[in-house]
This record gives structure tokens, sequence and C-alpha cells, in this order.
């Protein structure tokens, strides 16, 4: 596949391989671009914005709407690329696919929702002559740049938005897992959208990412991805907005009171889904006393059930993390929590025909002074400690620098909303894990895992300014 830079596909003699975690085999080939490729696709998504922003509100819903359906039309296409080029089940990329639809949907709904409001100028001394409202309008180029773990719908997150909005993007998408990104840009260039709206320049990010981000012409980076990458866009972005998804440690509290089978099948399911590889997925749980060893009991026995293999076959459960790398890097922090006196109760190995595969670990014994408690694992490995008292719980749940997502499993409404309102982290979850997120919904953190909000209709928020509007009779 090529890059996408107003309306035409761009080849570099210089390719990069996009190889499949599972095998090492080769997907496909991407362009490895430049800052030249950077400076031609920003300076394309500058003169598109001059006739794109005054498009109208029906045109981008059509637009929205015609991508939402060749998604549909082509799902398990679009599911066997992300289960090729990443690390998801074909099952779990199935269900991408269908969140992708329901997000390119849901932008087509809210670019009409899009409102303004009268101001009432006379409320004050000397406005009594004064007519007005406030809209909003786009607010020009968006950088838009994505993470390997869901290479679809989190691309649709920042286009669509985006796109409803009136603005132009030019979308760098992970080296990794450029192809679902590149398959979903085409898809727009056939729904009708403008040359130069969307463009995507594929290429390391200190090659491509750094110039994209530091040019003024660049009015906003949306950035999924980690702290340290998130830091240093920082740096670089000067004055523009910035939304950043960077990632969390996700707690879940289980009290003694919980419907025990769904709190354990619910936080297995978001421990391991995607191999770890999940911003909102499962690192610690917390079991109250009383019912601790029989949890751990059945949380172990239901990981060791899991089928971790080959990627494309139905019944797997789980698949390798994104590259070897990774791999090593995750199974050398299990190494130091066992070191440490952490105990490894199932997994703890690596394998698989290119040393990606990470077998699904769960452990006890770990400490704050671990990687594994206060830092992102970002692999399929979940710690369990037990607690007395819910406040300690909590405690603890929001003793490191993240706080994306909480979730507590119980029956008690005093227990649920204690800890709503004392968890400090963007969204709750109430029985169920953390690992559960509505494409709609506000979606962000506060500490660490972030700047904003993502879900349609706050990024549309986002992606667009007010604008002040007065007469004077």
């Amino acid at each position: 596949m090529d890059m996408l830079i107003d309306g035409q596909w761009v080849s570099t003699a210089e390719r990069i391989p996009v190889e499949d975690p599972w095998d090492g085999s080769v997907v496909d080939t991407v362009p490895r671009g430049t800052p030249e490729h950077v400076d031609r696709a920003i300076s394309a998504a500058v003169k598109a914005f001059r006739s794109w922003r005054f498009s109208t509100v029906a045109q981008r819903m059509e637009v929205l709407r015609r991508v939402a359906d060749t998604v549909a039309q082509n799902l398990e296409e679009f599911a066997r690329l992300i289960a090729r080029e990443g690390s998801k089940t074909i099952r779990e990329a199935r269900k991408e696919v269908r969140r992708c639809v329901n997000t390119l949907s849901l932008s087509a709904e809210e670019a009409r929702r899009l409102y303004g409001q009268t101001i009432p100028f006379d409320s004050f001394p000397g406005g009594e002559h004064r007519h007005g409202y406030w809209y909003r309008e786009p607010i020009g180029v968006v950088a838009a740049i994505t993470p390997f773990n869901d290479p679809l719908n989190l691309v649709a997150h920042k286009l669509g938005p985006a796109i409803a909005g009136g603005n132009t993007v030019v979308l760098k998408p992970a080296t990794v897992t450029p192809l679902s990104a590149l398959s979903l840009a085409k898809a727009f260039q056939d729904a009708g959208l403008p040359p130069g709206v969307l463009n995507v320049v594929t290429g390391p990010g200190g090659e491509v990412g750094d110039p994209l981000v530091a040019d003024p012409r660049v009015r906003m980076v949306s950035f999924t991805g980690g702290v340290e990458a998130g830091l240093h866009i920082t740096r670089l972005a000067g004055l523009k907005k910035v939304g950043m998804e960077l990632g969390s440690n996700s707690p879940v509290i289980v009290m003694a009171d919980a419907d025990f089978h769904r709190a354990v099948e619910d936080t297995v399911s978001g421990a391991f889904w995607a191999a770890g590889q999940n911003c909102i997925g499962v690192q610690r749980v917390y079991v109250q006393r009383p019912i601790f060893e029989r949890y751990l009991e059945a949380f172990v026995a239901r990981t060791k059930a899991y089928k971790v293999g080959p990627k494309l076959e139905e019944d797997c459960d789980m698949g390798p993390v994104i590259t070897e790398a990774e791999a090593r890097r995750i199974e050398s922090w299990i190494a130091e929590a066992r070191a440490a006196g952490a105990t490894v109760h199932c997994g703890g190995q690596r394998g698989g025909p290119v040393g990606t595969v990470v077998e699904p670990t769960v452990l006890t014994g770990v400490t704050m002074a671990m990687k594994l408690g206060c830092q992102e694992v970002f692999g399929p490995v979940v710690a369990l400690w037990p607690f007395d008292e819910l406040e300690e719980a909590v405690e603890a749940a929001n003793s490191v620098d993240y706080g994306l997502h909480a979730a507590i499993f119980t029956r008690s409404l005093a227990a649920a909303f204690y800890a709503i309102k004392h968890l400090e982290c963007g969204g709750v979850i109430v029985n169920d894990s953390t690992d559960y997120r509505l494409d709609q919904m506000p979606f962000g953190g506060v500490k660490n895992s972030g700047l904003g909000r993502e879900g349609v209709a706050f990024a549309l928020l986002e992606m667009t300014e007010p604008k002040v509007v007065c007469f004077t009779e």
C-alpha cells in the first residue's frame, strides 16, 4: 500500500515491511515517508481547508455514511487485515470493525448536532441594542497520530469527528500497523472526500511525526500512545491545541458481595483482551479478603483455559504481543517481580514462532515498587491483592500516576457510589471490568492518562472553536 497525499497515492524507493507478529511473515509494505512528504501533506491540507471548511453539514454526513457502509460491507476483509498486521484474534478484530462502523455513523450524526446559542447582550448595561449568537467553526488542520493496538477504530475516532467538524487531517498511523488506516483512507477517497482533506503519511515517528507535530500550520494534535511520546509531543507542539490519551494501569475492586462468576469472567477478559495491549485493560485486581483465595483459584483456572495461538483460528482466545522487543520487555518485568518476591501463579513464559507470545500471566505479592505495580505493562499480565475495607482498596487504586478507567464489582449501592466519588479517573465502571468503552461516551483520563476527551461528540467539540457574532442596532 502507498501513502495518500493531496488525493494521490505516493510511493517511495525505501519501503517498510509490515510483519505479522505471530510468525514474522510480511503482510505488505508501506512507504518510508520523509519530512518533505509531511510538508506536502500539510500544504495539501491547508489548501483543502479553504473550501472544505465551508462544506455543508449534509455533505460531510454523506461522506461519513458512505465510508461506514463501505467498512460494514467489507467487514471480513478489514477484520483479517487487523488480525494479520496486529495482535488481535479474528474475533477481536471483527468487533473492532463493527465499532469502527459505529464510530463513523456517530460522527455523521453528530455533525448535525454542532449547535450554537443566542447571547443576551442586554443582560449588562450598554448591551441594550445588541443582538447576537455564537456558533462553532472548524479549527483547521488536525494532526492525528494513532497507536497499533486499535489500528482501525482509533483512526476512525480521529478522522470521523475531524471531518464532521469541517477540518482537514494529516494522519500518521502506527508504523507497525498502518494497513488498516490506509484501507480506511481509500474508503474515504472512494466516498467522494475531496483531495487534500485527508492525507496519510507513513513512517517512523522521529522522521515524520516530529515535523508534523511541530509545524505551525497544524492547529491541533490528536495523539493516542504512551506517556513519554506524549511528553515529547507537548515539547514540540508549540502554540496549538493538543488532545492526548496516554494509557493507564487500570484497577478493579471486587467486593465480597459481588457476583463472583461474573467478576472472574469479566476481569480475566479485561486483562487479556488483545494480549493485554489495551489502555483500559485490567492490570490490578483488589479482592476483598473473605473471597480472595477462592477468587484467585478461579481466576487462575480461567486464565489457564485460555487458548493462545494463531490469531485467525476461530477458537483462539489470545494472540502475540506486537513485537519481540515488547515481549522481551514484558518478560523482564515479570522476572523482576518474581526476583523481588512476587509469586507467579500461571504464565510468565515467552514463546511462539518468533518469540512474540507472552503467556497470560497472574501474580500475587506485587509491590508498588515493582514496574508491574506502578507502570503500564501493556501486555497479558495481571496482579491480584487482598484488601479488608473499601477505603483501603480505593486508596491503593489511586496510588499510581494514571487515572483512565477504574471498576468495582458489588451489589451495594453505597459501595458503588463511594467508589464513584473517590476513584481518581476518567470513568468508573460498575459490575464490569475497566475494559468497557462505548464509542459515544466521553473517553479520557486524569493525571498521566491524558488531556481532553475523545468520544465522537466530545472530540468534535475539541476539534472546533466557538465564534461570537454581535450585531448593534
